[in-house]
């Protein structure tokens, strides 16, 4: 296997260089950088695998990066690093288009399956000619792009990785934690707003065109795909 490229875009030296050398000698490849502008000029040079991203930093905050990279039409995975306890702080990191974010302080055997987790997602081979088509949904999972009817649907990683998993189960309810385990490797609690933000999401760009609802929520369980 290649090795992976990472950036860590963190504005605190210390934290920054300790990271740094903990992913080298896990053998990752790591670009470090200390600023936004600069993780945005690192986020988008070829061959980058992913993007660690502390919120906190000065002149172009986290935030204001993950947003840029999203419409510009970066799909590169991004974690996000906060020392901001409060769930909508974390929400908004989802919100601007992260894939996952890890609180402050965190220990290094959590960072390093959370990469593990979000690198497996980005590079997993799909056979050729895959589809999975339930009502006007359909989605190629070699070229991961979706569609409802002609339309087709912008989506990032973790969208794509979520509107797959309940397409190939359709009509099944899967659970909270079966979801959390499948597509982040991992729960994040009863307390975590992730899923609901991500649900969120999907719905609001399956139904743009006025489509009927196909994601459904089923109280004190999880979701499931299926016509209303």
């Amino acid at each position: 296997m290649a090795t992976a490229h990472l950036v860590i875009a963190e504005d605190d030296r210390a934290v920054r260089e300790s990271v740094t050398r903990a992913l080298e000698l896990e053998g990752y490849a790591v670009e470090a950088v200390a600023d936004g502008a600069a993780a945005l000029e690192a986020a988008g040079k070829d061959g980058v695998d992913l993007l660690i991203l502390d919120l906190g930093m000065p002149h172009v905050d986290g935030l204001t990066v993950c947003r840029r990279l999203r419409s510009a039409g970066s799909r590169l995975p991004i974690l996000v690093l906060t020392a901001r306890t409060e769930v909508a702080d974390r929400v908004s990191g989802l919100d601007a288009g992260a894939d996952d974010y890890l609180p402050k302080p965190f220990s290094l055997d959590e960072l390093l399956a959370r990469l593990r987790a979000l690198l497996r997602r980005s590079t997993y081979d799909v056979e050729e000619g895959t589809e999975i088509v339930v009502e006007d949904l359909r989605i190629d999972e070699a070229a991961r792009r979706a569609w409802r009817g002609d339309r087709e649907m912008e989506l990032t990683k973790t969208e794509f990785d979520l509107l797959q998993l309940l397409a190939e189960n359709a009509g099944v309810v899967l659970s909270h934690s079966t979801i959390y385990d499948r597509i982040w490797g991992y729960d994040f609690g009863p307390d975590s707003k992730a899923l609901a933000v991500y649900i969120g999401y999907l719905r609001r760009k399956t139904e743009d065109g006025g489509e009927p609802r196909l994601i459904q929520t089923v109280r004190g369980v999880g979701y499931t795909l299926r016509p209303s």
